[in-house]
């Protein structure tokens, strides 16, 4: 019998790749979302078209337009299905909308989570369940480290802090933006039931997710916005930092990929920092600067001489521990493949 899965967000980024990674191995894929995407960010953040692609392409992709927030409707879908695994991509991801309607941002990150975890627990227990977290778990503590400002970049200045950003970061005594908080309260929880009801569970703290399913916006989608800001002739407004904010960006692939190696061997209330890495890592300035080369345009930016609340300085995922627990696992898009890639869909779209 072929194994199942439910992915939530599935029509996101991070949920229609693993959508389209599972059923290409032959599992029953079965896809939750409700476009909620739309409602936080207009017609960018539409994921309806996501949502046909994922339909066309794929063989035993099962939709279910549910809310993650409605408590009986998951419990009974987790009840009917028990999947082999959960995959827990579903989310508000923006700073700046969590301030302007942080009922929201709370009901859907937390306690949509928290919805999840206990139908699988009651249903589903020995089914390992994989949230998609996020480095804003750490608040703004990541820009207390000695910095050094390049030309094109902020990196860190001690030699020790090269592969970035570890898992011992504090989460407390930090600010976080209220996006960050409602996800701290979803990490935390995740990992309690790993450990109070011995689930297998992990949080995948995730540096910059990217790729040509993305719903680029301008509130949440770093290189698909910046994209399209580019093609079409959009001001791209930088936040503070000169511009010089370092992201390091991971394809959507990849993450896909860690899903199926912690199926394989799962842990109990894990934790890894998940990202691109030093190798794909890149200042604003620097994005821009390979997108209006790859396009042959100019971009017109405005820039503002405030940062977000709570935004990273230079944030590179250390993947030392996932590397370690995962050998087989590689990052097999470099970030001039994802240029590349985000090229091409821009162009497509248009």
């Amino acid at each position: 019998m072929a194994k199942t899965v439910l992915v939530t967000g599935s029509s996101g980024l991070i949920g229609s790749e693993a959508a389209l990674f599972f059923d290409a191995r032959g599992w029953q894929v079965h896809g939750v979302d409700n476009n909620m995407r739309r409602d936080f960010f207009g017609p960018d953040g539409d994921t309806l078209w996501n949502l046909e692609r994922v339909q066309r392409l794929t063989q035993y992709f099962h939709h279910y337009h549910l809310d993650i927030r409605d408590r009986p409707a998951i419990l009974t879908l987790i009840k009917e299905l028990r999947p082999n695994l959960i995959i827990h991509c579903a989310a508000q991801p923006s700073h700046d909308l969590a301030a302007t309607r942080p009922f929201d941002d709370f009901d859907v990150n937390a306690v949509g989570t928290v919805n999840l975890l206990e139908a699988v627990r009651q249903f589903a227990c020995e089914s390992p369940f994989i949230f998609m977290s996020t480095n804003k778990v750490y608040g703004d503590a990541p820009n207390e480290l000695s910095l050094v400002e390049m030309e094109t970049r902020f990196d860190y200045a001690a030699p020790e802090q090269i592969n970035g950003i570890d898992e011992s970061c504090r989460i407390d005594s930090t600010m976080h933006s209220l996006f960050g908080a409602s996800k701290v309260a979803a990490d935390v929880i995740v990992q309690e039931y790993g450990r109070y009801f011995d689930m297998p569970t992990v949080c995948l703290r995730g540096g910059c997710l990217t790729g040509s399913a993305h719903s680029g916006a301008e509130l949440h989608g770093f290189l698909a916005y910046l994209a399209r800001a580019v093609f079409e002739g959009r001001t791209y407004r930088i936040f503070g930092y000169k511009g010089k904010q370092v992201r390091d960006n991971i394809h959507a692939y990849d993450v896909a990929s860690v899903f199926l190696s912690f199926y394989e061997n799962p842990g109990r209330a894990a934790v890894y920092n998940l990202g691109g890495g030093r190798d794909n890592s890149v200042s604003v300035m620097e994005a821009i600067a390979l997108f209006e080369d790859a396009f042959s345009i100019k971009l017109s930016t405005e820039y503002i001489d405030r940062n977000r609340a709570g935004d990273h300085i230079c944030y590179i995922s250390d993947l030392t521990r996932l590397k370690n627990d995962y050998p087989q696992w590689e990052i097999t898009r470099s970030l001039d493949m994802i240029i590349e890639e985000l090229v091409v869909a821009a162009r497509g779209k248009s």
